[in-house]
This record gives structure tokens, C-alpha cells and sequence, in this order.
């Protein structure tokens, strides 16, 4: 089971670890704003989180949520073209809440009430490029195979610079 993520802005990927141990890296698109926890901003959160809701075990791959609700639409390039304006969240939702007081829980800089999710997108060719308002963007199959591996509430850090080598010795430290 996934019992951490870490999530570099700088790389734009998603490490996920074990027990420590990196069990899978995967590319991802944070907010085209940059980092920032301000609410409005349209920038990604950073410091510690958690998971504090899973949405969408069982919806098909590229099930359309709004209100993190099924829609009971499933994204094809057709239903795209008819409403091109949609900030299109599929697959599953991985709903972020802060754990830091001050700088990205509570106030004016809330991660949940921002509603900031780790979910899938219909913009899988722009994944590995800063595009989103601020939340973190995966590719749909990526997304449902990490889902199902996830522990309840799994701890998530984004971090502004941090590289792959930085991360995996921070947790050698610990």
C-alpha cells in the first residue's frame, strides 16, 4: 500500500512511497499560477497535506465529476467539443486538506475549501507542464491505479523545489 506522495512542482511529478520505499513515480500538472496557498489565486498548495476524501472507486475510466459528483457522462472528444469551457475533472478525486495552520489549512489560505484535488484530465498531452488552476492534474490510468493503492488519509507533501534525489534522502533521514 501507498503510504506517502510527494509532489515536486519544479519536475512536475508525483512520487509515491511505501514504507519509505519509491514504489512509482508519475507525471502530473500543477497550477500554471505556480505555487501559492492564497484562496483565489489559482496556484497549488504547498507544504503538508492529506487525503481527506477518496471520490469515484468504481466510476469508469474518464467519468466526468462535477461537484465532485458523477455526472453520469463519460468524457469522449464529442462531449469536449460541446462544452469547451468545462474545467474537466475525471476518473477520481483525491480531495487535499492542509495540515499547516496558517499557510495552507484554515483563514485565507484553506487547501480543502479551496477545493484542491489530485484527479484525472481530459488534457493528458499537456501532463508534465504547469496547467491547471491548482490542483494537480494526472493522467486518467495513472490516477485510477494509484487510487486503489492509497491508504486512508495517506499524507501528501508538495514541495516548491524538491527533486527525486532530495526527496528519497529527506526519507532516509527519518
Amino acid at each position: 500500500m501507498i503510504d506517502y506522495l510527494h509532489v515536486s512542482i519544479a519536475e512536475q511529478k508525483l512520487y509515491a512511497f511505501s514504507q519509505q520505499q519509491l514504489q512509482a513515480t508519475y507525471p502530473v500538472s500543477t497550477a500554471l499560477n505556480g505555487p501559492g496557498e492564497q484562496n483565489n489565486s489559482g496556484c497549488t498548495p504547498r507544504g503538508l497535506h492529506y487525503i481527506r476524501a477518496k471520490i469515484g472507486a468504481e466510476l469508469p475510466l474518464n467519468a466526468v465529476l462535477r461537484g465532485r459528483r458523477w455526472t453520469g457522462e463519460v468524457w469522449s472528444p464529442q462531449l469536449h467539443a460541446a462544452y469547451p469551457q468545462r474545467d474537466w475533472i475525471l476518473s477520481r478525486i483525491l480531495w487535499l486538506s492542509g495540515c499547516e495552520v496558517g499557510r495552507n489549512r484554515l483563514g485565507s489560505c484553506d487547501t480543502f475549501r479551496r477545493y484542491i484535488y489530485i484527479h484525472g484530465t481530459a488534457e493528458e498531452e499537456l501532463i508534465g507542464q504547469p496547467y491547471s488552476h491548482g490542483c494537480i492534474r494526472m493522467r486518467n490510468d495513472d490516477l485510477i491505479e494509484l487510487y486503489d493503492q492509497l491508504i486512508a488519509a495517506c499524507p501528501v507533501q508538495i514541495s516548491e523545489h524538491a527533486t527525486q534525489a532530495q526527496i528519497l534522502h529527506l526519507l532516509t533521514k527519518e
